[in-house]
């Protein structure tokens, strides 16, 4: 199954310059936030697809007006032909705008969902808009990523990690793939394709080849 991954920043070769064949193939997209609801959109509209979203730290406006046509996963594990996936947007509280949670806050909303991950018997894939601690993220606070993520793949090991937050053009250190113990983690910045379930053993894509692919369209 192929995922398209958005976060962060539209992509002009999906969006402005739209080629349906650019998204065929896909069988589902997921948003990990910082994303307009109007862009959100065209993808429900355009692909047969369905398009799952999660909030970040700039998405007040999708509490106020979601987008029309895709599935909020914010808070719940949504089952997709067979496919477990969890969503946790939001990054570290760094201000008083919404969507952001200190470390704690985080804990919190993950065992308020330790009946459904008992009941679904955990999770394939978790969806979140920061990353983990020290697994990708960045030392400046609003960046940061939350250990408790790093708990929770110790525990549940979800075969993929989705996230965005940190940009491309933050510095050289941005890694598009990562592992972590036996989960696949994955920067969704702008946008990627990733297949599920995921080579463990694929080859991590540097800023520079991010930048280079999303050139090209690929």
């Amino acid at each position: 199954m192929n995922i398209l991954l958005l976060a962060d920043q539209e992509a002009k070769s999906l969006y402005e310059y739209y080629e349906p064949e650019r998204l065929r193939g896909i069988d589902l997209i997921i948003s990990c936030g910082d994303l307009p609801a109007v862009y959100l959109e065209f993808f429900a509209t355009l692909c047969h697809a369905p398009v799952l979203f999660i909030k970040g730290n700039h998405d007040g406006r999708l509490i106020e007006r979601p987008p029309e046509g895709c599935v909020d996963i914010e808070d719940r594990i949504y089952v997709f032909n067979g496919i477990r996936i969890m969503g946790l947007g939001g990054s570290m509280r760094y201000n008083d705008k919404p969507n952001q949670y200190t470390e704690k806050q985080m804990r919190a909303r993950i065992r308020k969902l330790r009946f459904d991950l008992w009941r679904h018997k955990g999770v394939d894939i978790l969806v979140t808009h920061a990353p983990a601690f020290h697994l990708n993220d960045m030392p400046d606070l609003p960046h940061m990523g939350f250990k408790c993520f790093l708990a929770f793949m110790d525990k549940y090991h979800p075969k993929l990690f989705i996230h965005g937050h940190v940009h491309a053009n933050y510095g050289r250190e941005f890694k598009r793939r990562d592992v972590y113990g036996s989960t696949v983690v994955v920067n969704a910045y702008e946008y990627y394709v990733v297949e599920y379930p995921p080579d463990p053993n694929a080859k991590a894509v540097s800023a520079a080849e991010s930048v280079a692919m999303a050139s090209r369209g690929l």
